[in-house]
């Protein structure tokens, strides 16, 4: 059974740093891509950032507009974990953050980040204060 468990969130002032982790399990972590995506209240679900595949042959990575330059995603595929480090944030950024993954299949992240993937985490919220 695929499990992905965030954890990390918190609430943080603007400009300030967070950093998310999702350790997943359940599935072999090399043969998958990874993103993490959010949703804030009375919003749509937001694609955030993206590895389409986590194995070091190859993949890309890719964030949405709004983030690039402020978050990062990494992994370390010997804990099966996968990061979001988040810095300089707004309170826009405010929303529950969901790690989520699908078997590889060759798509880019780009078409991750617009329709989704299969497996999803339960979230974790961050709040960013004025």
């Amino acid at each position: 059974e695929v499990q992905l468990v965030e954890s990390g969130g918190g609430l943080v002032q603007a400009g300030g740093s967070l950093r998310l982790s999702c350790a997943a399990s359940g599935f072999t972590f090399d043969d998958y891509a990874i993103g993490w995506f959010r949703q804030a209240p009375g919003k749509e679900r937001e694609g955030v950032s993206c590895i389409s595949s986590i194995s070091s042959s190859g993949g890309n990575t890719d964030y949405a507009d709004s983030v690039k330059g402020r978050f990062t995603m990494s992994s370390d595929n010997a804990k099966n974990t996968v990061y979001l480090q988040l810095n300089s944030l707004k309170p826009e950024d405010t929303a529950v953050y969901y790690c989520a993954a699908q078997d590889f299949i060759g798509l880019s992240c780009s078409y991750y980040l617009s329709n989704g993937m299969d497996y999803w985490g339960k979230g974790t919220l961050v709040t960013v204060s004025s």
